[in-house]
């Protein structure tokens, strides 16, 4: 069930009641998430609950085994043996029809046949996170940081809880496991707080992205690309670029909004990325839950920037294709994750600190601001082409059909609502979230809701998917 459709609402609203009429203890609080999230995640499809429940009876066995392990040595195969499986699930459901495909592809460039024996395997939507989440439970109680956790329906909530299952935050154990070993107790200002997130969620998927979506839909089919002026391929670039984030962040808002009313803290995934100074900073700002794990579990055990400046770019490559492979099963996603690796090689020879001031950006600021987003811009381009060519293609004609005069019908309301979303993020940059209006004249705060649920409602197009169920 989708973030923004009637049913998970419905949905929602029967937990929401449940969740808070239940006695007030831990076991009782836990056994009914685990229930919920398993109903959740097998709307899409049941069978994938079973792979959901052995990586978590597998990585809480895992966890076990550490902490009764007593030697360096046994702690390493422990450790190296949950990576090892639950990567191999990972490669084996959502890799193995592309390596398999390349293989081939090289062999006949070697004058070989190779038969290409695939076997079409359904990817399990949300299998990225949930991995990547269980992966680093393991590695932080190899490295001593949280001790394992005894209790199974205390392990399987922090694994399975259904705001976070599908699309993140990727949840961490030593701010996320604690808030499922106590009992909740229900908070009016919390859960207020999360259903003012929420709706901005909404706000930006539903009324920014879905609606920024229709015509990126049109520019970057294949058969248009070459006919649309380059102004229009310009434009269905920005579009883009702001879709992805409308329809991520809002996602993530959804879900930090839902889990507030059951009173449980997510990590904030998005601090207006779009506002960044240079490519280091953007990728501090987006996806943060992402890209600390990969900073914490890849990054830094590389040897991080400790090494010498060589090493540091060596890591940085790592890191950067590692991530784009994470992202999916083509060439594009691995050449966007190299190319920002690219883009971050200038600043670690120039030794940029990259320090965020907290002040109004000067005029150079804003500069740097604008140039770092051109540049996301062109690569979400390479992110969104369905080829490498297509990418190329795309770009190509963006300057070379300047001739051509455009086409594009760009509606005023969604122009309208892409600056009220960046304005307001941008006002309220130092809250947790831009709905953070407690202290507002009542007025003043009734008026923004009124708008947001009235915009939600009436420019609301055909629920559409996010973007990063695919990952």
């Amino acid at each position: 069930m989708l973030f923004n459709s009637t049913v998970f609402y419905v949905f929602f609203i029967l937990v929401f009641i449940a969740y808070w009429m239940l006695p007030k203890k831990t076991k009782w609080q836990n056994l009914f998430l685990i229930a919920t999230s398993y109903v959740f995640y097998g709307w899409w499809d049941w069978r994938f609950t079973s792979l959901l429940l052995f990586i978590t009876v597998f990585s809480y066995f895992c966890g076990i085994r550490l902490d009764k392990a007593e030697s360096l040595h046994a702690k390493k195969w422990i450790c190296t043996a949950e990576i090892v499986v639950s990567f191999l699930i990972l490669a084996i459901f959502k890799y193995l029809n592309f390596f398999a495909d390349n293989f081939c592809e090289l062999m006949r460039m070697f004058g070989f046949t190779a038969d290409n024996v695939t076997l079409h395997l359904i990817l399990p939507i949300g299998i990225s996170f949930y991995t990547f989440q269980t992966v680093g439970y393991v590695i932080d109680v190899y490295r001593g940081k949280v001790p394992a956790e005894r209790n199974f329906i205390t392990y399987a909530a922090f694994v399975s809880f259904f705001p976070q299952l599908i699309s993140g935050p990727i949840g961490r154990a030593p701010q996320l496991m604690p808030q499922f070993s106590n009992a909740r107790k229900f908070d009016y200002a919390t859960a207020v707080d999360g259903a003012r997130q929420i709706l901005w969620g909404l706000f930006k998927k539903v009324v920014v992205a879905d609606n920024c979506s229709t015509v990126v839909g049109q520019i970057f089919a294949p058969s248009s690309i070459s006919h649309e002026p380059g102004l229009d391929l310009l434009i269905g670039a920005l579009l883009f670029t702001i879709q992805i984030y409308g329809d991520f962040s809002g996602y993530s808002d959804i879900a930090l909004g839902t889990a507030k009313m059951l009173n449980i803290r997510l990590m904030r995934n998005f601090n207006v990325p779009y506002f960044s100074r240079n490519v280091s900073e953007f990728w501090r700002r987006w996806h943060i839950s992402l890209s600390t794990w990969f900073r914490d579990y890849i990054y830094i055990p590389l040897g991080g920037n400790r090494r010498g400046k060589a090493i540091t770019i060596l890591n940085t490559f790592i890191v950067f294709g590692t991530c784009g492979l994470w992202h999916g099963a083509n060439w594009t996603f691995i050449c966007w994750g190299l190319y920002y690796a690219v883009l971050m090689t200038p600043l670690i020879l120039l030794g940029s600190k990259n320090k965020h001031k907290g002040v109004p950006p000067s005029a150079k600021d804003w500069l740097s601001i604008l140039g770092t987003f051109i540049l996301v811009m062109f690569g979400w381009v390479l992110f969104k082409a369905e080829s490498i060519g297509q990418a190329v293609e795309y770009v190509t004609h963006i300057f070379t059909n300047i001739s051509m005069a455009p086409t594009l019908d760009l509606y005023v309301t969604t122009l309208l609502f892409i600056v009220i979303m960046f304005v307001f993020e941008w006002w309220q940059r130092t809250k947790e979230h831009p709905m953070e209006i407690n202290g507002w004249p009542m007025l003043l705060r009734w008026s923004i809701y009124s708008f947001l649920i009235l915009t939600v409602v009436f420019f609301k197009t055909n629920s559409k998917e996010f973007i990063y169920f695919q990952f």
